[in-house]
């Protein structure tokens, strides 16, 4: 443990520098916030000129973020083992925090690059699934061109009952998980004389049944229990890309809030003034409205205007903002982009989005396709095919789909008009519903008819009641 710590820890440093600027950007803490005074300063730390020191962080990056985990997972992907019990089984097991553990996981790893799933088993032996911080999982891989997962090094910190803070250090391979501890205010070097081992798994006694704690567990799953979701075939993350375009507009934003703050003071020019100091003129001018001024040396009182570049800086917004997400492959949500738009156009608006979402959902994929086979292992079934069906969430032109469906239900199935109109979310218990409610109406229509002493489809019926009709108007 101490040569894994000492070989895979410092490499990975610089990858958990990142993980932590982006999550940093995720908060809408931008680096403007601490950035130091650029401005000239004269002995005293001071710039006259320069009071005002706006730092003004905009949230570009996580606004990219939530599109992209909201138009991949606000509709979670569904699974099908090709077994309805297993099907009905891994719901089940996914549970109600499902939705919430893809979106953390597509956060994860649009920060970081990658997110982490770790499945385990309980003290009582209940199988639960969970996304770990990429910054605590150091992968070792094979060499060879697999690239499989040969081990996982795992570094949290943790607090006991007494509220001492260490760090816990969990090697899980394909068949165990080795644990071991040191004290967090350890230097580099001491971790490697400090290290000990840690007895935190339950492992129960076959002889008396009793549970007694080790630092080895078998974990049983004949594989390395940590499944990566990278976030696009690069495994990097989507800061980088648009962290000095928001940087850019961050400076530029808050410099032009310090000018509108430091020219709202007017700068007074004057010559010939008769008073004694600046001080005595501010009062002066406030009570009386006037200054005294010495006319035989030439006095005069002028303001000095200063002018502020609005249009170039103008511009440079707006074309940052522009930058931002085409860079980031978003949407940009400005009601001028949208309006009245057809699905042709809202399409067009979502490409880039669409783009980035399908590289993402390729390597979801693979890291699903593993969680479902892991579990379904652990049942004693080996499923031949999973059948994953994806589903994106974006703005439609709901009025555009309604007419669509309406003049469609003459060339394709009652089930697929009714499965792609926008007010309908489940098709087969809408069908059911309209069945029932035809029903309804038939029995009602056949109760009149039934009530003239009419039957139903009889066409001479039908002529009798008109010609009884017609008699009654001549009368």
């Amino acid at each position: 443990m101490r040569k894994l710590i000492k070989k895979y820890s410092t490499g990975h440093i610089e990858f958990t520098r990142k993980a932590e600027t982006a999550e940093r950007y995720y908060r809408n803490k931008n680096d403007v916030l601490y950035k130091k005074r650029t401005c000239d300063e004269d002995d005293n730390g001071e710039n006259p000129l320069r009071n005002a020191d706006n730092r003004i962080s905009t949230n570009f990056y996580g606004l990219l973020v939530n599109q992209k985990a909201g138009y991949m997972f606000t509709a979670p992907p569904l699974f099908d083992a090709g077994s309805d019990e297993i099907n009905q089984k891994i719901v089940k097991f996914l549970g109600d925090k499902y939705a919430k553990i893809c979106k953390d996981l597509c956060v994860s790893a649009a920060n970081s690059g990658v997110g982490w799933l770790h499945i385990w088993k309980d003290d009582n032996g209940i199988l639960k699934y969970g996304v770990v911080d990429s910054a605590q999982v150091i992968p070792i891989w094979s060499d060879d061109l697999d690239n499989e997962l040969e081990a996982v090094l795992r570094i949290y910190p943790h607090t006991d009952e007494s509220g001492d803070r260490f760090k816990v250090c969990q090697y899980w391979n394909k068949e165990e998980c080795y644990a071991y501890s040191y004290k967090m205010s350890d230097a580099d070097e001491a971790i490697y004389k400090s290290l000990k081992e840690f007895d935190m798994f339950a492992v129960v006694n076959g002889a008396g049944g009793l549970a007694e704690y080790k630092n080895v567990l078998s974990h049983g799953f004949g594989e390395v229990p940590f499944i990566p979701f990278f976030n696009n075939n690069n495994y990097s993350g989507d800061l980088w890309n648009v962290k000095p375009l928001i940087d850019t507009y961050d400076k530029v934003f808050s410099g032009f809030v310090d000018d509108l703050e430091d020219i709202q003071e007017v700068i007074f020019v004057l010559s010939g003034y008769g008073g004694e100091s600046g001080e005595k003129f501010l009062q002066e001018l406030k009570k009386y409205k006037t200054v005294n001024i010495d006319n035989t040396e030439g006095g005069s009182l002028t303001t000095l205007n200063i002018e502020i570049p609005v249009e170039a800086r103008k511009e440079m917004l707006i074309l940052c903002r522009k930058a931002i997400f085409e860079q980031g492959q978003g949407v940009d949500p400005d009601p001028q982009n949208f309006g009245n738009s057809s699905g042709v156009a809202l399409k067009f608006l979502y490409s880039l989005l669409d783009l980035k979402a399908g590289l993402a959902e390729t390597e979801f994929k693979l890291g699903f396709g593993r969680l479902i086979r892991m579990i379904c292992g652990q049942w004693g079934f080996e499923p031949e095919q999973i059948i994953q069906t994806w589903t994106r969430t974006a703005v439609t032109n709901d009025l555009e789909l309604a007419d669509i469906c309406v003049k469609s239900s003459s060339i394709i199935s009652k089930l697929s008009a009714v499965k792609n109109h926008p007010f309908v979310e489940n098709a087969e218990a809408e069908l059911e519903k309209m069945k029932e409610e035809k029903q309804e109406a038939m029995e009602e229509f056949g109760e009149g008819l039934f009530n003239g002493n009419l039957k139903m489809g009889s066409g001479e019926a039908v002529r009798s009641d008109e010609k009884e009709n017609k008699e009654k108007d001549k009368r």
